[in-house]
């Protein structure tokens, strides 16, 4: 299933000059600012005596109020939010090379400023590339996208179609999952399902989904790679 690459067709690297890594990504109408500060010396604890072999990777996301058109307030506390941070910090922890960095910390500060749809695989997208800027080693990209199926409106005898890329309105009326992978292997490192489906489903849900991975994955590349020459032609004149 084709991406619209139009949707993807805005997405920035170093937009934020105090930062270590920053980016601009927008999927359709769901608009992230993502910053990365680190890795730097965690400060060490009087009487600790239990030491990270690698950096720790904090995450922090602060949705704004009119973000949404609901205008409705998500504070440091709110459960979904809090299940996400924890997602994304699960997913890089196994994609950097934190091994690099003992004792260490790597801040990663996501600001929503727009959601309709796509909101955790955005976060994760933004994420990557902000980490690309800030020069955080990895092994490859962590890409997302959602995938949905029609399985609500389809009878016993049809078959129900999977969707790439679900809006806001879509998520409230499909189930839909958001998958996350990282090397051209298809690896999985997020797999999140917050509605129910039937199993028979699920299969071709996860396969559009890794195609539609796959597809991030090139559209992410190329920015990246642009922006990398964009820098060096910068540097030689």
């Amino acid at each position: 299933m084709p991406l619209d690459s139009s949707s993807y067709s805005i997405a920035q690297l170093s937009t934020q000059a105090a930062a270590d890594g920053s980016s601009y990504l927008e999927m359709g109408l769901t608009k992230i600012i993502c910053t990365v500060h680190g890795p730097r010396e965690s400060p060490t604890r009087s009487g600790s005596s239990s030491q990270s072999p690698g950096a720790h990777i904090e995450t922090s996301i602060s949705i704004a109020g009119f973000s949404g058109t609901d205008r409705k307030r998500h504070g440091r506390n709110d459960k979904r939010t809090q299940e996400m941070q924890h997602t994304i910090s699960s997913a890089f922890s196994s994609t950097l090379f934190t091994h690099l960095y003992p004792h260490s910390t790597i801040t990663i500060s996501l600001h929503v400023l727009s959601q309709d749809g796509s909101l955790l695989a955005a976060c994760l997208n933004a994420a990557t590339l902000a980490l690309v800027d800030a020069g955080v080693p990895m092994s490859d990209y962590v890409v997302a996208c959602t995938t949905g199926s029609t399985a609500s409106y389809a009878g016993d005898g049809e078959e129900a179609d999977p969707l790439l890329d679900l809006n806001g309105l879509e998520e409230q009326e499909l189930p839909f999952l958001t998958v996350g992978t990282s090397g051209g292997e298809d690896k999985v490192n997020v797999l999140i399902m917050e509605t129910r489906v039937q199993v028979g489903r699920l299969e071709a849900m996860i396969s559009v989904g890794l195609d539609g991975c796959r597809q991030i994955r090139g559209m992410l590349d190329r920015v990246v790679r642009e922006h990398g020459e964009r820098v060096l032609e910068a540097r030689v004149a």
